[in-house]
């Protein structure tokens, strides 16, 4: 998870724009070989971090085996030579999105699940999610005589399972989730158990599912669909489940609160072919465009995605509108997160290897531009002048998104607020300082209506975390606000 004091340093300048989420977690109980079905969930899960993996197996003759890697999941558990070391009916698997630029051994320790071996046995730990208490519970555990490994602050969980002192690995997991502070989708496996909860608001996803006889925790709907799983239900906000070959136990081990899921998941990400809470990923991403049509129209020839994220909303946009749909830019599916600029002339050049325009297509032409979110403004600025270069004689943007004003402090990987262009400018100072015709994001209330809600945000309580727009943050981000992370306004 989240590396306290190192800021992310992004590989490639595409992804420098672009909000991350730092995890997926899989989880599998009762097939033979399950550590083969988690590579496959989370190759499924791979957008949801692509710095590293993890899988962690259990088998009764020959206990618990866990392997690490960095890089992607295709590169490294697809081998018979790696999965051969993971034996065993159960595993659970993480893939990580980390903020650190470090890779590498270094970095190895913090690649999860992590695993410990209590009193009453041993225990692999994946966390989605991001505990905003952590910085505080490791000076604390620290001080009490805590040694820790890593920098994730999952560890501060172990710590507090370590000295809970319950008889039962389930009792003590509860008690060190209600100390901690954050947005959390947690798997857990022990030799006979596997364990899913949610924080009390259910920020980040988890779902349940079923293979057979065994059974499939995992944070997407996509991730059951690659092994042929039946989806079954949702985990709900702040329930605990307790899976055994016998069946599936629900307890509720924290007070009830008002559910906020992340509203970012709808907008960009979960895969558009995955169901939230009831809802087709890809179809309330096709309404976000049609709203922003009805909020922002605009006289044009074309409304083109900026491929792949805001490909649905483009085509809710063209049919709303009535404006035609093309492929003005085509993505280059071969250029990933690892490659590496060695020279200025050729990091100048970056959006391009990623990204290139159709020529033929756009010149001449009025072009909007449809993008599911907007963050420093960087890329934003390098495809227009991409777009304008190829002729076209406009180019306007559309935001699938509000602005995003605020840090995320529940597991997405977020520049300061100082670097995030909406943060310090309104959309009419954004269009003059990108050099665009236009640019108009969705609002907040059109945004909860194509997520369901025909009345709006303001309908009651709000239904979903919204803070990277709001600045309403549902959970205290308390060490954010100790060290001055918080900050009211721009350069305060």
């Amino acid at each position: 998870m989240t590396e306290p004091g190192r800021p992310a340093q992004p590989s490639h300048p595409f992804d420098d724009d672009k909000l991350r989420e730092e995890c997926g977690v899989y989880g599998v109980l009762g097939v033979d070989d399950a550590a083969n079905y988690v590579a496959l969930g989370l190759h499924a899960l791979q957008h949801r971090g692509q710095e590293a993996a993890g899988i962690v197996s259990y088998c009764p003759d020959t206990g618990f085996h866990n392997v690490r890697r960095i890089g992607y999941v295709r590169d490294n558990f697809t081998k018979q030579s790696v999965m051969g070391l993971l034996p065993g009916s159960s595993a659970i698997g993480h893939t990580r999105y980390s903020t650190s630029g470090g890779k590498g051994v270094t970095a190895l320790r913090d690649v999860q699940p992590l695993y410990a071996e209590f009193a009453l046995g041993g225990c692999a730990i994946a966390h989605n999610g991001n505990l905003t208490n952590a910085d505080s519970l490791r000076r604390q555990l620290i001080e009490r005589g805590s040694i820790f490994q890593s920098q994730a602050d999952t560890e501060c969980m172990v710590h507090l399972m370590a000295r809970s002192i319950h008889n039962t690995i389930p009792e003590r997991m509860k008690d060190a989730l209600r100390l901690v502070e954050g947005a959390f989708s947690v798997i857990a496996m022990t030799r006979t158990k596997m364990i899913g909860v949610r924080d009390p608001l259910g920020v980040r996803p988890l779902v349940l599912g079923r293979y057979g006889e065994a059974w499939i925790l995992s944070s997407e709907t996509c991730a059951l669909d690659i092994i042929g799983a039946d989806y079954v239900r949702e985990i709900e906000p702040g329930e605990m489940v307790i899976i055994t070959r016998g069946g599936v136990e629900s307890l509720r081990p924290f007070e009830d609160a008002p559910s906020r899921f992340c509203i970012f998941e709808y907008v960009y990400f979960s895969r558009p072919d995955s169901v939230i809470g009831g809802l087709s990923v890809y179809e309330t991403r096709r309404r976000i465009g049609a709203e922003l049509a009805r909020e922002a129209p605009v006289a044009a020839d074309l409304v083109c995605p900026i491929p792949d994220s805001g490909t649905p909303a483009a085509i809710g946009y063209s049919q709303e509108s009535g404006i035609p749909y093309a492929m003005g830019i085509i993505r280059n599916a071969y250029v990933g997160r690892t490659f590496i600029e060695p020279t200025d002339q050729i990091r100048d050049m970056g959006v391009r290897l990623k990204l290139n325009v159709n020529r033929a297509i756009v010149e001449g032409k009025r072009v909007i531009l449809v993008d599911d979110s907007v963050v420093r403004g960087t890329t934003t600025r390098k495809i227009k002048d991409m777009i304008l270069a190829a002729g076209a004689a406009e180019v306007h943007f559309r935001i699938a998104s509000p602005p995003t004003r605020w840090s995320c402090f529940y597991g997405v990987d977020t520049p300061e607020r100082s670097k995030l262009i909406a943060a310090g400018m309104t959309e009419d100072q954004m269009c003059a300082h990108l050099g665009v015709d236009s640019i108009r994001f969705i609002s907040l209330d059109g945004l909860y209506r194509a997520c369901g809600h025909p009345a709006g945000r303001d309908a009651g309580s709000p239904q979903f975390c919204d803070a990277c727009f709001s600045g309403d943050y549902p959970i205290e981000p308390s060490d954010a606000r100790a060290d001055g992370r918080i900050k009211e306004t721009v350069g305060a």
